[in-house]
């Protein structure tokens, strides 16, 4: 909770800076032609779409999502939109 509300409160590039030192990659997926990549830190995950689907350019978005049942359920709206 305390991490989510932390998290919530950084700009945009301490968010990436944080999830590249402390967190944990757990790949990327395509969506709508673009690479996003996921990271775990503790009880939250994020999807993070990079400039040129690069990682070593600077961050477009970030999207937070809090502990894993919530992940799944999205992860699967969005599988079902894909179709």
């Amino acid at each position: 909770m305390l991490l989510q509300f932390i998290f919530r409160n950084l700009s945009l590039q301490q968010k990436v800076n944080y999830l590249q030192s402390k967190g944990v990659s757990l790949g990327s997926r395509i969506k709508d032609g673009r690479r996003i990549y996921v990271y775990m830190v503790r009880n939250l995950f994020v999807e993070v779409v990079y400039t040129n689907d690069n990682v070593s350019d600077s961050a477009e978005k970030v999207y937070v999502l809090k502990g894993l049942k919530n992940l799944n359920a999205y992860l699967e709206q969005e599988f079902r939109t894909s179709f």
